[in-house]
């Protein structure tokens, strides 16, 4: 494990994940030398028979990443998501794989 301090680079809502098919918020995220994106949200289609999950599990899903929008804007000191560029970040990687990431609360 190791740990990276960065900012936020760019923030988008609206479609993006897996072949952009998903709707949520999308995060660019980086530092000097190094840079990485992070996705938070559910599918953005109709459910259909052979899908693996509910509707209840994408409204659960949603539900969870407005809390952990919440969250980070609270962290910031923001009221809104565009407003968060450039906000400093520690992101945890293992190996070149993104773990986490959080505001660095200490220095706002």
């Amino acid at each position: 494990m190791r740990k990276e301090i960065g900012k936020i680079q760019k923030i988008k809502f609206g479609y993006g994940g897996y072949q952009d098919a998903m709707i949520g918020v999308s995060f660019t995220l980086g530092g000097e030398s190094w840079g990485v994106s992070d996705f938070w949200g559910a599918w953005a289609g109709e459910r259909c028979e052979s899908t693996q999950w509910s509707e209840q599990d994408r409204i659960n899903t949603l539900g969870e990443t407005s809390m952990r929008i919440s969250k980070i804007l609270d962290d910031s000191k923001k009221k809104d998501l565009n407003d968060m560029l450039n906000v400093p970040i520690e992101c945890t990687f293992d190996g070149n794989l993104l773990k986490s990431w959080r505001i660095l609360t200490e220095v706002i």
